[in-house]
C-alpha cells in the first residue's frame, strides 16, 4: 500500500537530499506497478526487470525535476511508460504477441487453481490493445483517478473511461471463454 501523500512527499525530499534510506523506500513501494506495467507490456520478465532498474535510475536522476504539481504515483507513471516506449522505438525489446484464443494452451492442471489463473490472467492482459493496457495500468497499478491517468496519456477522461471498461470486459470475455474449456 503507497505511503500516505504527506510521508510520500517528505521521503521525496529526504531522497532529493540525498537520503538513499529514503529513495529506497519509495524504490520498494512503487516497484511493483512498475514491473506489471513493464511485464504487462513486453511480456517477458527479463525485459521487465531491466525496465524497473531503468526507470528507478531515470527517477534518481530526475527526482529534483519532480514539481509535486501531480501525484508522485502519476510521474513515475509517466517515467515507466516512456521508458516502454523509448525501449519498444529503439528496437531494444519487442512485445510477445499473444493470441487470446491460446492462452489457456500453455497451462499446466499440476499447479494450482491461483497460480494458473494468475498466469492466465497476465497473458490475457498482454492480449488488449496497448492502448487500454496502458489505461487499465494506470488505474489499477498506479491507482490513478481517471483525470490523472488522462493527463497521464494524454487523452481525455472519457477516452480513460472507455478504455478501462473495454479492458475489463475484454479481460472478462477471455477469462469467461478459458473457465469453459477447463
Amino acid at each position: 500500500m503507497p505511503p500516505a501523500r504527506t510521508e510520500e512527499t517528505e521521503l521525496i525530499e529526504a531522497a532529493r537530499s540525498g537520503d538513499v534510506a529514503a529513495f529506497e523506500t519509495l524504490m520498494r513501494t512503487h516497484a511493483s506497478a512498475v514491473y506489471a506495467h513493464a511485464l504487462r507490456f513486453f511480456g517477458d520478465k527479463a525485459s521487465a526487470e531491466d525496465v524497473v532498474q531503468e526507470v528507478f535510475i531515470k527517477v534518481y536522476r530526475s527526482l529534483a525535476g519532480f514539481n509535486g504539481e501531480s501525484a508522485f504515483s502519476t510521474w513515475l507513471f509517466r517515467v515507466t511508460r516512456n521508458i516502454c516506449l523509448d525501449s519498444l522505438r529503439a528496437g531494444k525489446r519487442r512485445p510477445i504477441p499473444v493470441d487470446p484464443l491460446t492462452i489457456a494452451t500453455d497451462a499446466s492442471p499440476d499447479h494450482a487453481s491461483g497460480v494458473i489463473d494468475k498466469v492466465v490472467l497476465e497473458e490475457a492482459m498482454r492480449a488488449l490493445s496497448p492502448e487500454d493496457r496502458e489505461a487499465l495500468s494506470a488505474v489499477t497499478l498506479f491507482g490513478m483517478e481517471y483525470a490523472e491517468a488522462a493527463e497521464a496519456l494524454g487523452v481525455p477522461a472519457g477516452t480513460v473511461k472507455s478504455r478501462v471498461f473495454r479492458a475489463r470486459r475484454t479481460l472478462m470475455t477471455i477469462m469467461g471463454l478459458l473457465g469453459e474449456r477447463r
